[in-house]
C-alpha cells in the first residue's frame, strides 16, 4: 500500500455510528474545518465525501492567493491563509504547492488605475504588503506581457498560488494526525433534526449521531440545505480557464497576473500559463440539480464563451496565438447571490452549519475560512466581524432558484466588474417592492437595492433620466442631493424607509429578555422610544436598533434593511426554554414614511389631531395617531439630526398616507429624497451605522457611544463584563471619529487611508459629500497601540489619501453640525 493508499485507509473499517462532529464534503473548505476543529482539541469529527476528497470544485480550482480584500477581517483570513499553506508541508509531509511568487493587476484604463491607487491605500490600511509601479516596471515583472496600453499597476510580493489538490490532502492528513475520521464515497441522504437541532446525518451505509453538523457540500450545498430546511443561497455557472505548453519567457517564479479590464488572469504551470477569468455574462449551470456522481468531472469546452476572455489575453500576451493549447478546462463552481461566501450557524437550524459558495476564491479563503468556521463551532459565536459572508444576510426568499440563476450571470463577472462607488446589481431586479414603489418611480426616483427591497437613491428632475453614471469623481446625481439635503434642513422632505427591518416581541417576559439583551435600559413607560445596541460577549455590537414600547409585554424593534434574520436570530438564541417571549418578523407588514424638518411638525399637525408640539410629544416618544383616514405609529426620533417623525404604516395605508402627506406639504415645499441623502445627512451629523462604523469588533467606548450604555442597570446585559474590563484597563487604542476635508472638491467614497502626522492611522469606513457643510465627511476608525486619548488625537494633523493623493483632514470628537443637538430637540 503506498503512504498516499494508507492515507485514505481509515483506523477502523467500522462505519461509525456517533461523532461529536460531521463535515459533509471533502473538498478543500470542509478539510480545512476538520483540520482546525483538531488542532483545537476537537478529535471526534468524521468527515464524509460522497467521491474522493477533492473531486468536486477544488480539483480544477486556479489556485490563485490574492490576500486583499475590501473589509479587514477579510483580508486577515487569507493572510492566515498564506502563513497556513506554507508551513503545512512541514507539518503534515505532503506537499501543497504553495509559492509565494507574488501578484501583479495591470490596468488599461485611467478608472482602473484609480481603483489599483484606491486598493494600494487600502491595502496599507490593512497592513499588506503593496507597491504601485509602472507600466515599464510591471514588464520587468512579467516579461512576456505587452504594456504598451497599461497605464500601470500594484504589485503585491506577498501574494501566491497553491495546488488546490495537494493542499486538500495536506490538511485531511493534518487532521487524521490528531484523530479525525475521513471516510469516502459515502451518500448523505438526509439531515437528523430534533427539538430546532440539527443532531445527525442519514447516509446510504447508516446514521450518524452529532451533536453538530456542517454543510460543506460546495455545490451541493444548497440541496443538503433543503433537506432539513437551511437557506444556502447558491447557483453554479461555468468557469474556464486553458493551459499551455511551454512559451518562451514563462519562468518558475513568474508572479500571478491579473488584467480585470480583459476579465483575465495568469499564472505559471511547468513552464507554461494557465489563462481563465471572469467574463461579465456567465453561463450558469446546474439547473435541474448537480448530479451526484459529478466526480473529478468536466464539462464540454465552450470556446464561444471563452472568445472575449481569450481576445484580451491575446492582447496581453501576444505569444498565445503560437502558443499549444494542452488542456480546455470548464469546470462548473458555486456562486453567491453577492459574490461573498457563506459562513455560520444557520437561523433556521441549531447546530447546523455552514461553509459553501466560495465564489471562485475557495482556495485563497479557505484556510483562514476553515479557521473562523472552527471558532465558531467551538466557541458557539464568531470570534470577530464576520458580517461580509455570515449566513445570516441572507433569508428565505434569495433560495428562489430562478433568482439566484439570473443574478449569478451577473456576480461571476464582478471578480473584474469596474467597482464603482455605489455600484448597484443589475441583474434579477425588482425584487422586493414597497407599496410606494410605482409612486415613487413616476417621480423620477433612481433606485438601489438593499436585502432585495428597490429604494429610492436619489430623485431625477423633469426631464433627466433616473440613472445613475458611475465615476471616481461626482456622480450625476450630485446636485440632486444636495437639494434632497436642503429640503431636510430648511423645509420638510419625506422617505420611504418601509426597507426597514421590524420585529415584533411580545410575552411576559419580552422586557426583561430585551432589557438583558440592550445596553440602554428598555424598562421605560409604554409610549417610550429607545436607540440602543446589543452586543457579543466580547463587548462589539451585535446589531443597533431603536425598541419602540408598544405595550407592557409588547415591543416593536426597528432595525437595519439587512439585519432582519440576524437580529432576530441573535434575540431567539438568548430566550431560554423557560422565557415566555415570541419574536415575530413584521417587516412586511409595515411602510415606514420618515418626515424629516423644520417644517415636519406644521404638515403633519394639518394631518392629525394628535399635539406634536414639544411639550406633548417629544424626543423619543411613540404614539398611535391618526394622519389622513389611516392609524399609524408616529416615533419622534431621527436619523438625519433635525427636527422629524418616522411614520410606521400598516402597507395597506401607505399609499393613502403617502399621497395626504403630498397634497398638505405643497405649501411647506416637501420634497421626496433617497437614500443618498440620508447617508449625508447622517453622516454630517456623526450617527454610527451599523456593519460599518458599529461591528462585532467594537465597543461603544471606541464607537462614540458610552453615553447610550446604562452600566448601573439591574442586572446588566450581555457583554457587560467586558466593558468593564475595557474600562478598568483605561487604555482606549481605537476610536471613530468624524473628518472633513479642506479641500471642497476632494470626493470620499469610503475605503480610504488616513494618515496621522504622514504615518498610516485607520481607514475611513463611511463617507458623502456634506452639501450642509460644502465638503466631503465621513466616519473612520483610528487606531494606536499607545492609546487613541484625546490628546494624541487633538494633537494629530491628518490627512486622506483618495487615490494616492493626500488631502488635508479636520478630525472631531463631536460633529460640527449642530454639535448640541438643538435642532433634533425644538
Amino acid at each position: 500500500m503506498t503512504e498516499h493508499n494508507a492515507d485514505h485507509k481509515d483506523k477502523a473499517d467500522s462505519f461509525p455510528s456517533q461523532a461529536r462532529v460531521v463535515i459533509i464534503g471533502g473538498g478543500i473548505i470542509g478539510c480545512s474545518v476538520a483540520y482546525h476543529l483538531t488542532k483545537a482539541g476537537w478529535t471526534d469529527v468524521v468527515l464524509l465525501e460522497q467521491g474522493g476528497l477533492s473531486c468536486g470544485t477544488t480539483w480544477h480550482a486556479a489556485g490563485l492567493v490574492g490576500q486583499l480584500r475590501s473589509h479587514a477581517n477579510m483580508t486577515g483570513l487569507i493572510r492566515y491563509s498564506t502563513q497556513l499553506y506554507s508551513e503545512l508541508e512541514a507539518e503534515t509531509g505532503l506537499a501543497t504547492g504553495w509559492k509565494k511568487c507574488g501578484s501583479l493587476s495591470v490596468a488599461r484604463s485611467k478608472d482602473r488605475m484609480t481603483v489599483l491607487q484606491r486598493t494600494a491605500a487600502s491595502a496599507r490600511a490593512q497592513g499588506v504588503n503593496v507597491e504601485v509601479i509602472s507600466a515599464r516596471e510591471a514588464g520587468d515583472l512579467w516579461p512576456v506581457m505587452a504594456t504598451d496600453d497599461l497605464q500601470g499597476a500594484v504589485w503585491l510580493p506577498d501574494d501566491g498560488k497553491a495546488n488546490p489538490s495537494d493542499l486538500t490532502q495536506s490538511l485531511a492528513r493534518g487532521a487524521r494526525m490528531r484523530g479525525a475520521r475521513i471516510l469516502e464515497r459515502v451518500q448523505v441522504t438526509g439531515i437528523t433534526v430534533k427539538n430546532g437541532r440539527a443532531c445527525g446525518v442519514e447516509t446510504d451505509r447508516g446514521n450518524i449521531t452529532a451533536e453538530i453538523v456542517v454543510n460543506c457540500a460546495g455545490q451541493w450545498a444548497r440541496k443538503v440545505g433543503q433537506m432539513c430546511g437551511v437557506t444556502v443561497p447558491l447557483h453554479s455557472a461555468e468557469h474556464m480557464y486553458i493551459v499551455t505548453g511551454k512559451i518562451e519567457g514563462v519562468h518558475p517564479d513568474l508572479p500571478v497576473m491579473r488584467d480585470p479590464d480583459g476579465y483575465i488572469y495568469f499564472k505559471e504551470e511547468v513552464g507554461g500559463l494557465v489563462m481563465g477569468g471572469f467574463e461579465p455574462q456567465a453561463k450558469p449551470w446546474g439547473m435541474q440539480g448537480i448530479p451526484e456522481k459529478f466526480e473529478f468531472a468536466l464539462l464540454e469546452d465552450d470556446w464561444d464563451q471563452f472568445e472575449p476572455l481569450m481576445e484580451n489575453a491575446l492582447i496581453r500576451v501576444p505569444q498565445l496565438a503560437e502558443a499549444e493549447v494542452k488542456k480546455f478546462y470548464n469546470g462548473p463552481e458555486s456562486f453567491t447571490p453577492d459574490n461573498n461566501f457563506i459562513l455560520g450557524e444557520a437561523p433556521e437550524l441549531k447546530n447546523f452549519f455552514v461553509g459553501a459558495g466560495f465564489n471562485s476564491m475557495g482556495i485563497a479563503s479557505a484556510g483562514g475560512a476553515g479557521r473562523a468556521l472552527a471558532e465558531w463551532i467551538i466557541n458557539g459565536a464568531p470570534t470577530m466581524d464576520l458580517w461580509p459572508v455570515d449566513i445570516r444576510r441572507f433569508a428565505g426568499f434569495n433560495n428562489n432558484q430562478r433568482w439566484l440563476h439570473d443574478r449569478v450571470k451577473e456576480t461571476l463577472g464582478l471578480h473584474y466588474a469596474m467597482p464603482w462607488p455605489n455600484r448597484e446589481l443589475d441583474t434579477a431586479r425588482p425584487f422586493r417592492r414597497s407599496p410606494l414603489y410605482h409612486l415613487l418611480e413616476a417621480k423620477g426616483a433612481c433606485f438601489g437595492s438593499k436585502m432585495g427591497w428597490e429604494r429610492a437613491n436619489w430623485f431625477a428632475d423633469k426631464g433627466q433620466k433616473p440613472e445613475t453614471v458611475y465615476s471616481f469623481g461626482r456622480q450625476n446625481w450630485h446636485e440632486n442631493v444636495g437639494r434632497e439635503m436642503q429640503a431636510v434642513r430648511e423645509r420638510v422632505a419625506l422617505f420611504d424607509q418601509s426597507s426597514f427591518a421590524k420585529l415584533l416581541i411580545q410575552g411576559r417576559d419580552a422586557c426583561r429578555v430585551l432589557n438583558h439583551l440592550c445596553v440602554a435600559d428598555i424598562d421605560v413607560p409604554v409610549g417610550s422610544s429607545v436607540y440602543t445596541g446589543m452586543l457579543n460577549e466580547r463587548g462589539g455590537y451585535e446589531t443597533d436598533l431603536t425598541v419602540l414600547r408598544l405595550g407592557a409585554e409588547k415591543f416593536l424593534i426597528i432595525t437595519g434593511s439587512a439585519q432582519a434574520v440576524h437580529d432576530a436570530d441573535w434575540i431567539n438564541r438568548h430566550i431560554n426554554d423557560e422565557d415566555y417571549v415570541t419574536v415575530t418578523d413584521v417587516s412586511s407588514a409595515y411602510a415606514v414614511l420618515a418626515l424629516m424638518g423644520p417644517q415636519s411638525r406644521s404638515l403633519l399637525q394639518k394631518l392629525s389631531d394628535t399635539d406634536f408640539s414639544n411639550a406633548a410629544f417629544p424626543f423619543g416618544q411613540v404614539r398611535e395617531i391618526g394622519v389622513g383616514y389611516a392609524t399609524a405609529f408616529a416615533n419622534r426620533m431621527t436619523y438625519v439630526g433635525g427636527l422629524g417623525w418616522e411614520l410606521i404604516v400598516p402597507v395597506e395605508f401607505a399609499v393613502g398616507v403617502y399621497e395626504a402627506l403630498q397634497e398638505a406639504g405643497q405649501e411647506f415645499g416637501l420634497r421626496d429624497a433617497g437614500y443618498y441623502a440620508l447617508e449625508a445627512l447622517r453622516l454630517e451629523k456623526g450617527y454610527r451605522a451599523w456593519s460599518r462604523e458599529l461591528t462585532p469588533d467594537i465597543n461603544p467606548y471606541e464607537a462614540g457611544l458610552g453615553f447610550t450604555v446604562a452600566m448601573d442597570k439591574a442586572g446588566g446585559f450581555i457583554g457587560w463584563d467586558a466593558l468593564v474590563k475595557f474600562k478598568a484597563d483605561n487604555l482606549l487604542k481605537r476610536r471613530i471619529v468624524q473628518l472633513t476635508l479642506d479641500d471642497a472638491d476632494a470626493v470620499l467614497w469610503g475605503g480610504e487611508l488616513i494618515l496621522r502626522n504622514g504615518v498610516p492611522a485607520g481607514e475611513i469606513r463611511s463617507a458623502a459629500h456634506g452639501h450642509t457643510l460644502g465638503c466631503a465627511v465621513a466616519l473612520g476608525l483610528l487606531s494606536h497601540a499607545e492609546g487613541a486619548s484625546k490628546d494624541w488625537l487633538e494633537q494629530g494633523d491628518f490627512e486622506v489619501d483618495v487615490a494616492g493623493q493626500r488631502y488635508r483632514a479636520q478630525m472631531y470628537l463631536r460633529s460640527p453640525y449642530d454639535p448640541k443637538s438643538e435642532r433634533v430637540k425644538i
